[in-house]
This record gives structure tokens, C-alpha cells and sequence, in this order.
């Protein structure tokens, strides 16, 4: 009898982990590999100045469980770094920064191993870079010594490392985001009502059929019955009514579908106890959202007409799937189908038969997908079936980070790009100051570009100018930099106020915005900035160029 009852018991729910409860609320932003990927990274940041927005930038990544981090720093702990760093305390006095910091920080998260650097006078940072294990990103802040930007940027372009400029002072802010190339992100997080497919326009046969056995007697069907039948079944089964009486074809125009529309609202019962359906209100609302030619997003066509330089076989796998869905694309006139079902009102059993048709068509262009992809990368080179199905249910959200633009586009990063922004900022400003909208932040940014390049906090404002000046070389009209002139001179006198120095809460809040965009670049999901923002603490506003 005992066995009997131990058999019968049902086997004891495993509750979530300790970690799975600690880190629930970002679970649920990033999932587990999100998770997994933060745990694995390992991080440098290479403090220089106040050190502040490096520090708060380090926490908020500390925080959600980064696996690794290093901080390299040569300051040692004086009066003014116990005025603006919560992370130093009178104990610290004296002794090297990097070492309280990585101890203090290290508290906030015991899971996260921490280092720090020099130990000894004779440790630099080129010999930190050469001794530790690969960095998945590298974060400094200005001003920095030359040599040693020089050596991270080696280093990046040698192990395609992320790099990440900060610059905070007074109450202005900006960072920057250096990417080893072409970055792709496929899983982005569109909004769920936007990846609703439901190919109204290009039913396949498995759909047609249900949607038929369900209406072919759709006027004696009992009032039950007519209200819960999906509205994907209704619009398909007056879609082909409509076709019947208009040669053929679909509804174009807005005003066609306005009367597709009405068409569908006047097919619904009013002779009711609810006095009319929620579903058929449901397949009206959904007409001019749904009955819609294909047309290839944007971001989807840019992977399609992207140039590769190397052989297949150097490829990452995600442009062999591009390759693959594009050859779907080809041959279809569509992507494939993500699979995914609104909600709607409808009988349990028939939404389920209707997921389970959409998850089928889905699985089945996924495979053919696969296939396709397995064929290009050839032997010898497997593709990952389920990275197939992420790029299959997002396809349509795909997007590039840092494409180099074309035609009169200068390159990132050179003194022609930084001209170009910036008349294009100063021809925007002429249109905003007659339409009473906000300014252009551009001029924050070259000031904290020129006061950077400047190298001392004595700098003034006539030596932040001429090093802007310097920056954007002699191409620029008298006239447009007597524009510049008076802007810039507003920001370096605010720079002045702070004495160049952080202000705690402006680098906190820095701070916070860079650890966001670098758990984006980390787990490869969201779409981070491209690829400069600045951030005016004065009127509380950001603003993202392409420099």
C-alpha cells in the first residue's frame, strides 16, 4: 500500500535558484543568455582624472553579475577624490586608487571577480593588456594619456574589443562607442504587437483550409459559435469576397480599405444579448494593420545589399543566416514566418488550432532556412539550428551598428565627419531658433573634445576654442566660426563654473546610461547607440550623433 502511494505522489516543484531570485528582474529584460553572457565578460576600465563616471559606469555593471573586472589606474587617493567618489572613504587616503576601488566595489557583488593596476611601478598598462585574459570590452575616461590611448586602441583593433570613451565635467557629459566593425543585432526586442505576421495576403494552403471549413457555413452558425470565430478566420473569409466582386484583387488604397472595413463591421450580429461581437470589432480594427502588401523593413535590406570583403568561410554565421533568408526572400517574396498569434478572442481549442498552424508554417520556413544556410557555409561548418530560429522570428528587426555611410560621407572619426556634423547641427539650429525648438548639443561635445585636447584644468576658454579649432582643422568659413565661437564660449564658461572638475550626480547619471548601451553591446540584445550622446545636465537633455 506504501508503494502504491509513493508512487502516486507527484514528484516535489524545484523552486527558482539563489541566483534565479536575485537576478529575476533582469532575467526577465534579457533572459538567461543575456545572463550567461554578462557572467562571462571581462572588463577594463582605465581611470584617469576625477575617475568618477568610469566608477559609476563600473558599478551598474557590477551590479547584474559581470563576470570580470580589471581597473587600471595610476592616481593615489587625495582630498579631492573624498569630495566626488562614494567609493572612497578617509581610510583610503594616500593609498592607490585602483586598489580601493576595485575592494569597495567588489562588495557590491561577491560573485564578481576584481582586480586592479599598477602593484608595482614597473606594471603599465601595455603590460596588463598583454598578461590578462581577452577583454570583452575596454572603457576609459578623459582626460587620458596619449600613450596609453594609444595602446587601447591597438588593442582593439587587434582583438575587435568595444571601446568606450567617457568624458565628464561640470554639467556636461558625453561617451562614445568604438565597435570592431559591422555589428549585427538580431535579437532587438521590437514591441510584440509589431512582429504580429499573419500573411492575410499570402495565406498558405494549411491556413485557406481552416479558415474555409470554419466559415463555410458562417450564416447558420449559432450566435456561440459566430462570436468566437478568430478574426484572422473572418478577414480571410470576406477577403475572398471582396476579391470575388473586384476582378481578383485586394483592397489598395485607404479608402478601399475603409470599405473593407465597414464591409466587415456590417457582417457582424447585433441581434445578440452583448448587442453586437467583439470579434468582428477585433477584425475591423485589425484591417488596416493587417491587410497589407509585404514590403522589406529597412534594416533588413541594409544586411541584404552589405558587401563582404572575406570568404565564406571567414564569415561570422550570422551573415551566412542573412544569406540564407535572403535567398528565402528571393524565392518567396517574403520572410519567413515568425509564427507568433495575437491575442483574440476565440474558442481555447480552435486559438490553439491556429497557433499550432502559424508554428508549423514557421518551424517549416525555418527549416528550409537552414538547410539553405548549412548549403552556403558548406562542409565541415555546422550552423546552429536555434540561431536560425532567432534570426527567423526577428528578421524583420534586424539592425547594423556602425555602417560606414556611402557617397560624400567623411569616415568616423576624422576631422571631415566632425566638419560635416557640425554644419549639418548649425543648419538644424537655424531651423530650430526659428521654430522655438531646442539647440543642437554638438557644441558640448567639441568643448569637451577641445578641453580634453587641451590636457590641464587651467585651461580657459580662449585655449578650449583654439583647441576645437584644431580639431576641425581650417576648413571651415569665418562665418560659421563666428557662430561656433559664441556657443562654445557659453559651454567653456560652464566648464569654467565647475573648475573642470565631476560633478557626482552628473556622472552617476553617466555613468548609468553608459552601463546600459555596454550590457546591450555584451548580450547582443537591444539596439545600442551609434555612436557618440551627449548628455546637458542644465536642461536635462541627451542627444546621439554619428561622429
Amino acid at each position: 500500500m506504501t508503494e502504491i502511494v509513493m508512487d502516486q505522489t507527484p514528484p516535489i516543484l524545484q523552486g527558482p535558484s539563489d541566483k534565479e531570485r536575485k537576478y529575476d528582474r533582469q532575467l526577465r529584460l534579457w533572459a538567461a543568455s543575456g545572463q550567461a553572457a554578462l557572467e562571462s565578460a571581462n572588463i577594463l576600465l582605465v581611470n584617469s582624472g576625477a575617475g568618477t563616471v568610469g566608477v559609476e559606469t563600473l558599478k551598474n555593471l557590477i551590479l547584474p553579475g559581470i563576470g570580470r573586472f580589471v581597473i587600471h589606474d595610476n592616481a593615489l587617493v587625495d582630498e579631492a577624490d573624498l569630495g566626488v567618489n562614494f567609493f572612497l572613504d578617509d581610510s583610503c587616503h594616500g593609498k592607490p586608487r585602483a586598489q580601493c576601488l576595485a575592494s569597495l566595489l567588489g562588495e557590491l557583488n561577491p560573485e564578481v571577480d576584481g582586480d586592479w593596476s599598477p602593484k608595482t611601478k614597473n606594471d603599465s598598462l601595455g603590460s596588463l593588456l598583454k598578461k590578462s585574459p581577452l577583454f570583452t570590452a575596454i572603457m576609459y575616461t578623459y582626460p587620458i594619456n596619449h600613450v596609453e590611448l594609444e595602446s587601447l586602441e591597438q588593442y582593439s583593433k587587434e582583438h575587435k574589443t568595444p571601446l568606450i570613451a567617457i568624458h565628464s565635467t561640470g554639467f556636461y557629459s558625453y561617451f562614445t562607442i568604438r565597435l570592431p566593425g559591422i555589428f549585427p543585432i538580431v535579437d532587438t526586442h521590437p514591441d510584440e504587437t509589431a512582429t504580429t505576421d499573419l500573411r492575410l495576403l499570402s495565406p498558405w494552403p494549411e491556413l485557406v483550409e481552416f479558415a474555409k471549413t470554419m466559415t463555410k457555413d458562417i450564416d447558420s452558425l449559432d450566435n456561440f459559435e459566430h462570436g468566437h470565430l478568430p478574426y484572422v478566420v473572418i478577414l480571410l473569409h470576406y477577403l475572398d469576397k471582396w476579391k470575388a466582386t473586384h476582378n481578383g484583387t485586394y483592397p489598395s488604397t485607404y479608402k478601399e480599405k475603409t470599405e473593407f472595413r465597414q464591409l466587415v463591421r456590417d457582417a457582424a450580429r447585433t441581434d445578440n444579448p452583448e448587442g453586437g461581437e467583439e470579434n468582428f470589432d477585433e477584425a475591423a480594427a485589425a484591417v488596416l494593420k493587417t491587410v497589407a502588401p509585404f514590403s522589406l523593413p529597412s534594416g533588413l535590406k541594409e544586411v541584404f545589399e552589405y558587401e563582404h570583403k572575406g570568404p565564406i568561410q571567414e564569415r561570422p554565421t550570422f551573415w551566412i543566416i542573412a544569406d540564407a533568408v535572403k535567398v528565402f526572400y528571393t524565392n518567396h517574396g517574403s520572410l519567413p514566418l515568425p509564427g507568433n498569434v495575437p491575442d483574440m478572442k476565440a474558442q481555447s481549442k480552435v486559438y490553439v488550432q491556429l497557433q499550432n498552424i502559424y508554428k508549423a508554417k514557421a518551424r517549416k520556413d525555418a527549416a528550409e532556412v537552414l538547410q539553405t544556410a548549412q548549403a552556403i557555409a558548406g562542409t565541415g561548418r555546422e550552423v546552429d539550428p536555434a540561431e536560425v530560429d532567432l534570426f527567423c522570428k526577428n528578421a524583420a528587426f534586424v539592425k547594423l551598428i556602425n555602417v560606414e555611410g556611402g557617397g560624400d560621407t567623411a569616415p568616423l572619426g576624422s576631422k571631415e565627419r566632425l566638419q560635416q556634423v557640425l554644419r549639418q547641427e548649425m543648419a538644424n539650429d537655424q531651423v530650430a531658433e526659428m521654430t522655438l525648438q531646442p539647440m543642437s548639443l554638438f557644441p558640448i561635445y567639441l568643448a569637451l573634445r577641445g578641453l580634453a585636447h587641451c590636457g590641464n584644468a587651467s585651461s580657459d576658454k580662449t585655449q578650449i576654442v583654439e583647441a576645437v579649432k584644431s580639431l576641425l582643422s581650417d576648413n571651415l568659413s569665418s562665418e560659421e566660426y563666428g557662430d561656433l565661437n559664441e556657443k562654445l564660449g557659453n559651454v567653456a564658461e560652464d566648464l569654467a563654473r565647475a573648475e573642470y572638475g565631476e560633478l557626482h550626480n552628473i556622472s552617476a547619471l553617466t555613468g548609468g546610461m553608459v552601463a546600459q548601451e555596454m550590457i546591450k553591446i555584451i548580450t547582443k540584445q537591444y539596439i545600442p547607440i551609434d555612436n557618440t550622446c551627449v548628455f546637458d545636465g542644465i536642461r536635462s537633455r541627451t542627444q546621439v550623433f554619428h561622429v
